[in-house]
Formats: C-alpha cells, structure tokens, sequence
C-alpha cells in the first residue's frame, strides 16, 4: 500500500512538471506569439513625423524664420522608402530666398526625441560654437545672422558627426539674392531649384564614409523631375539654381543639348562664365547656369559623372511651344 502511494505522488509529481513545463513554452521567445511581438518592437518605435510647415515672416530687412528638425519617413525611389532625419519633414529641406543684407533671425524647433540638431548656414559669418551650437530634443534655439554674400549656398545640419546628418537627409538651399540683382535678371523666362545629394544605406554611418551610394538624385528622388518635367517655352532663357549637397560626391552638371550661356560659380554675380558645357559643383558648393532652349523637345538635366546618373540623377526640362506638358516621350542618356 505504501509502494502504491508512493508512485501515485512520484506520477502527481512528473505531471505537476510538465504542466509548468509546457507554461513556460507557451511565452518563452522561441513561441509564435512571442516572435510576432518582437517582431513587432523595431517597427512601433520608428519615428515617423508629419511634416511641419516652416515660418519664414519679412518685416522690412528683417527675416524670421522657424524651422523644424525632426524624423520622417521620405520616398527616395518608386516604392522605397527612407526614415530620413530631415528640416521640416523634406528632402532636401525648405528653399529659403532672401535679399543680400538681410538679418535673419532664425529659430530651431528640434523635435527629434533622440538626437540634438543644429544648423550650419553657409551663406553667413559666424562662429560656429556661438552660433550654429546643437539643439537638444524638444529644445529650440534663436540666432541672428546678416546675409551679406550673395549665391547660392547650402544649409545643413551641423551636429557630431556631421556626415550622419547630412547623409540622413539634413540639408538644404539658401539663395541670397544679389542687392543689385544679376546683369541678366529681365532676359530670365523660367527658374528652377536643383538640388544634387546621395542615399545610402539607411543611417548607416560605416556605408556613408566607405561605401558607394545607392541612388545619386535631383530634390530628393530619383522619380519626381522625370514624371513631372521642369518647363519652359522654346526660345526661352532657363535659369537654374543649383546646389550640390554630396555629401561625398561632386557633380558635374550639364543639360544635353545646349551650353551654359553663363555660369555664376557659387551664385555670385562676379564669378560670371561663359559658353559653358558642363560645370563642376564640389560637395557643399553651388552655381547659377543660364541657357536658351531652341527647339521643342525633352533636355536631360544630369551630372555628367555617368555612374551617378545612371544611379538617378537625371531630370527633364521639356521645352514645348506653348510652355505646357503635353507628355511627350522622354530620352535617355
């Protein structure tokens, strides 16, 4: 009888250990339910803002402008997606104009919970550990800068390091227009804003110092300026603004099938070219390029470092007869 008792409690026992046994599988990490939750984490922590409009306010040669830093997800190719640190939700950020000898009073909203921003600004003087200092997470800072030089010139984030926070998409143009404006002001028909930069993987620091681009593109993608051409009339005088943000690659811009009638080298109208073809831009540099389209029909706007166009970037200028876009067939190059 005792035997009896005693392996009636050993088989009591064994099945008390199965049970916690087959509880604790239920929510171990190797269950279904337990891989679909962390499967889960990465995505519900990924920071994806709306875009916030900047304010920019003119009052006299005053200029207040209010800009954001934050996260937010950009399609830099059909279907691809992006989580680019970004000003104000774009790529490249916001294109500010100003008139040379303005005061800029500039305001930084960092909304990034994570990481301090700043802004370099290179169209101005100042001191770099006064003025272009980091913004904490849900801080915001206000600093006055004259525009005194007129071009076009490049914006940036300007946090350690800065390569990752220019390469995650933080960057943008500044044109600071000459007070006396440029010779050829009243021949200009058209003007546009380009803006060269390159993807990589993404925040990705060790790809962005030693690896090759993923895609080289115009304003951001390598889509938008061939679905939805720049326009112009045939006979008209296009100006372009153009702004190479790298950040490791230098272009060489070109329009197929016309020459640069003039080339302002930085914006500056005292660094005035002439009869140009194609135009060297470094990384953080810019230039102003004027030409005349003569014949209706679709002008490839490119770097002419073929393997970067090749990677994206390419536009089309369509030049038609009435300035509209009748979807004519484009080429390639």
């Amino acid at each position: 009888m005792k035997q009896f008792k005693l392996l009636r409690g050993l088989v009591l026992v064994i099945s008390a250990l199965i049970m916690i046994t087959a509880a604790w599988l239920a929510i171990s990490p190797g269950s279904d339910e337990a891989e679909e939750d962390l499967t889960a984490l990465p995505e519900a922590q990924r920071i994806n803002q709306a875009p916030v409009s900047p304010v920019i306010q003119r009052d006299g040669n005053v200029v207040r402008i209010e800009m954001t830093a934050q996260r937010t997800d950009i399609e830099i190719s059909q279907d691809v997606i992006y989580n680019a640190w970004t000003f104000n939700g774009i790529v490249p950020g916001p294109v500010l104009r100003v008139k040379q000898g303005d005061l800029l009073q500039f305001t930084l909203v960092n909304m990034d919970p994570e990481m301090p921003h700043s802004m370099d600004f290179h169209a101005v003087h100042a001191a770099p550990s006064r003025k272009f200092i980091e913004i904490m997470p849900d801080e915001q800072g206000t600093f006055e800068y004259s525009a005194d030089t007129p071009g076009v010139f490049m914006y940036h984030c300007g946090a350690s390091p800065v390569l990752l926070h220019v390469a995650n998409g933080m960057y943008g143009t500044i044109i600071v227009e000459p007070e006396d404006g440029y010779e050829t002001d009243h021949e200009i028909d058209q003007t546009y804003t380009l803006v060269q930069s390159e993807w990589y993987a993404e925040n990705d620091l060790d790809d962005f110092q030693h690896g090759d681009p993923e895609y080289v593109v115009f304003n951001g993608d390598d889509f938008s300026l061939k679905e939805k051409p720049l326009l112009a009339k045939v006979g008209d005088k296009v100006r372009l603004y153009v702004m190479n943000a790298g950040p490791n690659h230098v272009s060489s811009f070109h329009v197929v099938g016309t020459t640069f009638d003039r080339v302002y080298l930085d914006g500056n109208p005292q660094n005035v070219l002439y009869g140009m073809q194609t135009v060297l831009i470094p990384a953080g540099g810019g230039a102003v390029v004027e030409f005349t389209v003569t014949e209706a029909g679709d002008y490839p706007v490119l770097t002419h470092q073929l393997n970067d166009a090749f990677k994206g970037a390419i536009a089309i200028l369509r030049a038609t007869h009435d300035g509209q876009d009748h979807g004519e067939p484009t080429m390639s190059h």
